[in-house]
């Protein structure tokens, strides 16, 4: 399909997209920052359009750019108000909806639904969405099909609960209204700031969609919503789009940062190179054998064992491991880096190290009675997530796997001590490293495997262990700090997003363990907040609304104040804790 001059799936590249943080009444404005993402290579371009008088404007936004002769596709983001859809229509090259808030209207409350009511409820849907799919088609206008995990509709959360498979089906009922009236210019999104969600969403989807046929294949837009800012935000959104991709799903991507919308380029144009320089067709999930549930996470259920005074497998913590070499290097100040320390030194660890089509030597581990610490030995010619997806369909559930963030190409850090103690380990760019590791050992532990990871393909010791347990923090298998869920911003933003967020992080960055959603506006706020402790919602301009869970409990709160607001609610639910004088860091790289 084509949105503008733009092809998106079958054998066109994936593509890139961000999305414009001004007013939309603001024409010059939405000019300049569309030309500005155009100009550092996005693809297609995102504007807000959240009521009528938004959608007309984007008339004189399209005719400006086009005069100044960018060409980029512009797409309408619509949320609540199918006449604001309608007016967008007819300025754009593709237009947004979001079914769970698309002509519904969102009380969260609990109700049975019969068939005979939940079939009506189609048929007003029906209703509202039939002239935006019939004008699109007359028009040539694309659209997306964008599920949000916080923002599905009441009739899909009674029927199907707050899951991947209500994501799915809210699309679905939106795809087949489409499809009865011959029209098929759409793509799919099934987005949320959990990346378990989110994938455990689009491989249903993907397995939904073959099921019901060839004629169902279509393109698919990857994104992890309010993944927040900094090297949390860039780990999170490579865990769920870089996994994705990495078997093979997902033709245009974004990724969603609290900063600057240009910062988001570089980040997504990375993480699809890092794929295709990792990964190939011929070792993707399809031709391994899996020994999870893609569909649903599980832990693998492996025995416990003890390495260097330290439990691992069943249910402890997933462990953070490193090589001598570099414990030898942090050695004098393990005592100050707190809860950031290596747990486990490689060369201590009795790990058998060896290829998962090595079958031989699977069988005679699988034969010993007593569990084996085990991992897939380093320069094989698999990719990574392969690798260890292999390994553990293989080896027994009994015996506890360490994962690796990379097997090949790269000397290990333990070869640095070899040839004279020269390193032969050449210098990487950080980020690649980051969507390496975050991609690799990340999509593993989404899937349910690895017991402890091993970071070797950062040689910096400091930076490779804050690495190694942000990892574990975005990918939801060990909280260590404070969580933040922080949306990108945009049109509809309420507040400044990046200084806001600066400020709740300085007064609650200490709160181990507690987290916190800070949400622009109330699009997708109480949903993506249903997993948050706490969350600070843009209400109206200049006023904040505070949540527990997302139930919404203190209301118009003057910004000045709502940080302070927000420190009260965290107390009185007692998980408020006083900052020690000097907190303990992870100190960076040396």
């Amino acid at each position: 399909m084509k949105v503008g001059n733009v092809g998106i799936g079958g054998d066109n590249p994936i593509r890139v997209q961000s999305m414009i943080t001004c007013d939309t009444m603001d024409t010059e404005a939405s000019i300049q920052q569309t030309m500005e993402l155009a100009d550092v290579g996005c693809e297609i371009v995102r504007i807000t359009a959240p009521t009528v008088k938004d959608s007309r404007n984007l008339e004189h936004i399209a005719k400006g750019l086009r005069a100044r002769g960018c060409e980029v596709p512009i797409v309408a983001d619509i949320h609540f108000k199918p006449e604001a859809a309608m007016e967008a229509a007819k300025w754009v090259e593709k237009v947004r909806i979001n079914p769970g808030n698309y002509a519904d209207s969102k009380k969260f409350v609990i109700r049975e639904y019969t068939d005979e009511q939940y079939a009506a409820e189609l048929n007003r849907i029906r209703e509202r969405f039939s002239p935006l799919v019939e004008l699109c088609k007359t028009r040539g206008v694309a659209m997306r099909i964008g599920t949000n995990h916080g923002s599905l509709s009441d009739r899909i959360l009674n029927r199907y609960g707050d899951t991947p498979l209500g994501m799915v089906e809210s699309a679905l009922e939106f795809a087949r209204i489409a499809r009865d009236l011959d029209y098929h210019d759409f793509v799919f999104s099934m987005k949320a700031s959990n990346p378990k969600v989110m994938i455990a969403a689009y491989r249903l989807l993907v397995a939904r969609l073959n099921e019901l046929g060839p004629d169902w294949n279509y393109p698919l837009h990857l994104g992890v919503t309010e993944a927040g800012e900094g090297e949390d935000a860039r780990i999170k959104s490579s865990i769920g789009i870089g996994s994705l991709l990495a078997d093979g799903i997902g033709d245009t991507i974004r990724v969603s940062l609290t900063e600057d919308s240009p910062h988001e380029i570089p980040v997504a144009k990375a993480l699809i190179e890092n794929i295709h320089n990792t990964s190939n067709a011929e070792h993707r999930a399809s031709n391994v054998e899996l020994s999870f549930d893609p569909f649903s996470y599980q832990r693998r259920a492996t025995e416990k064992i003890e390495r260097d005074g330290v439990k691992l497998g069943g249910d402890e913590l997933i462990r953070v491991v490193v090589r001598q070499a570099n414990f030898d290097k942090i050695a004098h100040k393990i005592d100050r880096m707190g809860d950031y320390k290596p747990e486990i030194v490689y060369e201590d660890a009795n790990i058998i190290a060896i290829d998962p089509r090595d079958d031989e030597t699977i069988a005679k581990l699988n034969a010993q009675q007593s569990p084996q610490f085990v991992t897939v030995t380093d320069e094989i010619d698999l990719p990574v997530i392969a690798a260890f997806r292999l390994l553990a369909a293989k080896l027994h559930a009994r015996h506890p796997i360490l994962l690796k963030d990379a097997v090949s190409c790269r000397a290990s850090v333990s070869d640095a001590n070899q040839n004279d103690g020269v390193s032969q380990k050449r210098p990487t760019d950080f980020l690649n490293t980051l969507l390496t590791a975050s991609t690799n050992i990340g999509s593993l532990l989404c899937d349910g495997i690895g017991d402890a990871i091993l970071v070797q393909g950062e040689e910096a010791p400091g930076q490779a262990l804050r690495l190694s347990y942000n990892i574990l923090q975005a990918a939801g298998s060990r909280i260590f700090k404070t969580d933040y869920v922080a949306c990108p911003s945009c049109g509809r933003t309420l507040f400044n997003l990046q200084t806001t967020t600066a400020k709740i992080k300085a007064a609650t960055l200490h709160l181990k363990g507690v987290k916190i959603a800070i949400m622009g506006c109330i699009v997708n706020g109480p949903g993506e907040m249903a997993d948050a402790d706490f969350g600070y919602v843009g209400g109206a301009p200049g006023k904040v609304n505070l949540y527990v869970g997302k139930t919404a409990v203190k209301f118009n709160i003057p910004e000045a104040e709502a940080v302070d607001r927000l420190k009260d609610l965290i107390r009185e639910h007692g998980k408020w804790m006083e900052a020690a004088r000097q907190e303990a860091t992870l100190e960076p790289a040396s």
